[in-house]
């Protein structure tokens, strides 16, 4: 499970007189049974001029902190290339507000208990010398592990790091641990307001894609305080009233936590943004029920809350710049589904009660969002509060979506106004407006072929024209 790659360069950093040690994740995932190529290697008793010198022997070297010695080395095994992460033990003083106050320096006479120190959790304060076959771990980070425990290291230093607290939180998550007690209250005295918004979104991004069960980390950010500095949208959830009938698996924010659980079942076939795209849209889904949850006749109601959520959720994402991640458009689609989640139960229920619902309805539906992705949240919307819906709704839903063509996109527009231009009209404003009208029959179904629309298009400018000359 280690590459022969890092070993030799390992033994090339003993006979050097110093000692290169594994550090930090990967020494945590390997006692866990986990292989991982992510290598981090902290060298002891070599000073940065050699160590600079020892490592371009061995591959490509790129400084990624010339100044406190960080080094990213590519090592050659075999025709594969072994991308490695290497430093000095560093020490650090603190010199300012938030996450990037300190000043660095590499310390390669620094033992190895003062540089486990300066670790977040005991869990990631461990070495391991691949040469000796030997762990190093001062701290108790291997009995923490078995105990499935985060625990902070050194409290002195760990409230300098506001980023912190939300690793314990996607920590917690990931591996399903629990958060000791000491620790949590550390987390909650720290000021999180100083973390850039970059910084934030990584960490969220891990605890929603990363974990089996995300609604542990949820439970966490509360726990933590997160969600009382960072998150309204989600603290008012925790107070938004609920009634049994509706919700007999508690609060609304117990149920976001369901729904997050489910929606994570749902998304291993999909895109990495698309992914995101569903796990903030469960998150985000029911932002508008504290917004609209009212007491009539002596039970609840939360009228409109789909479209209400919308505002809470442009905040919810605007801090943390969800925006654009590989071309895809991850905030608008968010946005579009918290809207029109309901959609596949309401739409379902219609029609059993008679009324008509056209394939117009879903073409249109898909001009702003993704029908497939709405399938996918409205499943875990209904799978989070124990299936206690029409199972047939979201199936009802899906199978009028894939046979219309829509699962992903509406369908593109058989008129373009280069064939209006062919038909004698002159450019102008006339030419934009015929296009969309001829698109809406398009999207009713009375327009199929791109004859049909010419046609229509003919009709449109005979009609535009005899009113005109009245």
């Amino acid at each position: 499970m280690i590459s022969s790659a890092v070993i030799k360069l390992c033994r090339a950093v003993r006979e050097e007189g110093g000692r290169a040690l594994l550090v930090g994740g990967w020494v945590r995932d390997f006692i866990r049974g986990f292989e991982t190529t992510d290598y981090d290697l902290e060298v002891y008793g070599v000073e940065a001029a050699r160590l600079r010198a020892l490592l371009d022997r061995h591959g490509r070297v790129d400084a990624v902190g010339e100044a406190f010695t960080v080094y990213k080395v590519k090592l050659r095994e075999g025709r594969r290339r072994i991308v490695v992460d290497v430093s000095l033990p560093r020490r650090e003083s603190k010199t300012g507000r938030g996450h990037r106050g300190f000043v660095v320096e590499g310390d390669p006479e620094m033992s190895f208990d003062e540089a486990a120190r300066r670790r977040d959790f005991t869990i990631n304060a461990m070495m391991y010398d691949p040469v000796s076959e030997e762990y190093l771990d001062p701290y108790g980070g291997r009995q923490d592990l078995e105990r499935k425990i985060i625990r902070v290291v050194d409290p002195r230093t760990f409230i300098e790091d506001s980023l912190r607290v939300l690793r314990a939180m996607q920590f917690a998550a990931r591996f399903e641990f629990e958060i000791e007690n000491q620790t949590l209250s550390f987390c909650r005295s720290i000021d999180l307001t100083d973390l850039p918004a970059e910084r934030l979104r990584a960490e969220v991004e891990k605890w929603l894609l990363q974990a089996k069960r995300p609604s542990i980390g949820l439970r966490a950010a509360h726990d933590l305080g997160i969600v009382e500095q960072l998150w309204p949208e989600i603290r008012a959830l925790i107070d938004c009233p609920q009634d049994e009938k509706s919700h007999p698996e508690g609060d609304v924010f117990t149920h976001t936590a369901m729904a997050l659980d489910e929606a994570r079942k749902l998304i291993d076939d999909l895109s990495y943004p698309k992914r995101l795209t569903i796990m903030l849209a469960a998150l985000c889904h029911d932002f508008g029920k504290p917004l609209t949850t009212k007491i009539e006749k002596d039970s609840l109601t939360a009228i409109n809350h789909a479209h209400a959520g919308t505002a809470p959720a442009e905040n919810f994402l605007d801090r943390l710049k969800v925006f654009t991640l590989d071309n895809y458009d991850v905030r608008s689609q968010v946005i579009g589904l918290v809207e029109h989640h309901l959609i596949p139960f309401n739409w379902y229920r219609s029609q059993e009660a008679g009324e008509r619902i056209t394939d117009g309805m879903f073409r249109r539906l898909a001009l702003d969002v993704e029908p497939g992705m709405l399938y996918r949240v409205e499943l875990a919307n209904r799978l989070g509060r124990g299936g206690n819906r029409d199972p047939e709704a979201e199936e009802w839903f899906i199978a009028r979506v894939r046979s219309l063509d829509v699962e992903e996109r509406a369908p593109e527009p058989l008129l373009l106004g280069r064939h209006i231009l062919e038909l004698g009209l002159q450019p102008g404003p006339r030419v934009g407006q015929i296009t969309r009208d001829v698109y809406q029959l398009q999207l009713d179904g009375a327009v199929s072929t791109l004859e049909e629309a010419i046609s229509a298009a003919k009709s449109k400018i005979e009609e535009s024209n005899d009113h005109i000359k009245q």
